[in-house]
């Protein structure tokens, strides 16, 4: 009987040191979970902001008749769900004005809706880098990066993006 518990005491030791380090050991920080919003109502809040954005500035550059044209049919297309056929006209548009600051954000709203987040960050920071830093272009921008940070629970990332929108405003002189 005796030869039997001396063949377990051995083994305490490594059972205790295992139960021990299990215990010092930390879980892995969790992934964020994106949020349930839709990528329909992500593109949604971007369009939105640029609409809100009452800024005295609001840069039009000359347009390229033949970009404009491919740029509604892109619209047109997204419309109607055809997200392929829209982001084939937008590519268009981009090899004839690759620094378009406007190609590239509705380049970077189609991203959204076809999940494709990565291009969509790359797209609208581009834009804004391109564009005036003003303005209802510029509040897209924004509101791709807010609507982007906020799909991963960012928290603070969604803070410092939605201050950027609101800097996009240059609000007008009072006169009275």
């Amino acid at each position: 009987m005796l030869s039997r518990p001396l063949r377990v005491l051995p083994l305490v030791p490594a059972v205790v040191a295992g139960v021990l380090l299990a215990a010092c050991s930390q879980p892995a920080p969790e992934a964020p979970r994106p949020t349930g919003k839709s990528n329909a109502a992500m593109v949604a809040e971007i369009q939105a902001a640029g609409q809100r954005d009452k800024s005295v500035i609001n840069v039009h550059p000359l347009v390229d008749p033949g970009v404009t044209s491919l740029q509604e049919g892109a619209r047109n297309d997204e419309r109607n769900g055809q997200f392929d056929a829209a982001a084939a006209k937008l590519e268009m548009a981009l090899k004839r004005v690759p620094d378009s600051p406007d190609v590239l954000q509705d380049r970077a709203e189609l991203a959204v809706y076809m999940s494709n987040y990565d291009l969509a960050a790359k797209l609208a920071q581009q834009s804004w880098s391109l564009g005036s830093k003003q303005g209802p272009l510029c509040a897209r921008n924004w509101q791709t990066m807010v609507e982007l940070r906020q799909r991963v629970n960012d928290t603070a990332g969604v803070a410092a993006a939605s201050k950027s929108v609101e800097d996009c405003r240059e609000a007008g002189i009072q006169r009275f």
